[in-house]
């Protein structure tokens, strides 16, 4: 889906969440915060939850970064293997409850790798995160962890029913098992780390719905979000360069899903992609239809 062909709104036994893919530095800040207008009103999501562990100049996420997208209507922000990067978020990770680490890091790891978000008067969203173990650091297995997670879930929160899992991961093969592990127990399971959105979409045959990666969030003129030029250099000549952010052709990439709210199973899903020109005109014929109020 992009930004001019819409889905249908929601039927009304559904509620719609938007999960959004790796916000990457000063850009895709940019279009993160500027988007969620655009993403209640136009694509009628109920609930937002944004990646953001790439969002402090491409690896991390500071707590100056962290305000900006809860204030601009964020409902709960998720984190990778960068999740410790800028330190100064450590402080945000122990006291808030809308913005959660991996669940399998070690237990002694700062941060709560569950948030439970209220959606409208009655319903909530639980959200956990979990980190891939091919071609990524060592970590806990995400497959006992999120066994344990979901149990928890059960005896603390035992009426909620909309449970997504985010896995942030770098092998498909990874996302696809972890889907079918979680098939039939959670909403959806959607991926994220690779920063290339996948075609993949669907409904699992548990009522389960399923991407294995939702893309990336900031300039789509580099490679995954950094500068062409000295990423193809230190490539080529093998010579270490700082990766700076690219800056061109911004977009919003992620995955709308329609949870129903009895089952808590995915009605309907589909991708996302927003291109900064394309909002920039939205929010100024909106400021101009205002004026003119």
């Amino acid at each position: 889906m992009i930004a001019d062909e819409l889905p249908p709104a929601p039927p009304a036994h559904c509620v719609r969440l938007v999960m959004v893919g790796d916000i990457v530095g000063k850009p895709g800040m940019r279009i993160a915060c500027a988007s969620v207008e655009w993403l209640r009103r136009e694509l009628r999501a109920d609930a937002v939850i944004m990646n953001a562990e790439n969002a402090a100049d491409g690896s991390g996420l500071r707590c100056k970064d962290y305000r900006r997208l809860i204030d601009h209507g964020v409902d709960g922000i998720t984190l990778g293997d960068h999740v410790y990067k800028k330190r100064e978020i450590i402080e945000v990770l122990e006291s808030a409850d809308n913005i959660i680490r991996p669940a399998n890091l070690p237990a002694q790891a700062p941060g709560k790798s569950l948030m439970v978000l209220p959606i409208g008067d009655e319903l909530t969203l639980a959200v956990t995160c979990l980190l891939g173990r091919v071609f990524m650091k060592p970590v806990d297995c995400p497959f006992q962890a999120i066994d344990r997670i979901l149990a928890e879930l059960a005896q603390s929160h035992p009426h909620n029913r909309l449970r997504m899992v985010e896995f942030h991961a770098e092998a498909t093969s990874d996302k696809q098992l972890m889907g079918r592990h979680v098939d039939g127990r959670v909403s959806g399971m959607v991926g994220t780390h690779t920063h290339v959105a996948t075609a993949d979409e669907q409904i699992l045959p548990g009522g389960t719905g399923f991407q294995c990666d939702l893309g990336m969030t900031g300039p789509f003129e580099s490679i995954l979000g950094r500068k062409i030029d000295a990423v193809l250099e230190a490539t080529l000549h093998g010579v270490p360069l700082p990766f700076q952010v690219a800056t061109e052709d911004v977009r919003l990439c992620g995955t709308w899903l329609d949870l129903d709210k009895q089952s808590g199973f995915c009605a309907n899903l589909g991708r996302i992609v927003l291109r900064e020109n394309t909002l920039t005109a939205y929010l100024q014929a909106k400021s101009e239809a205002r004026r003119v109020l």
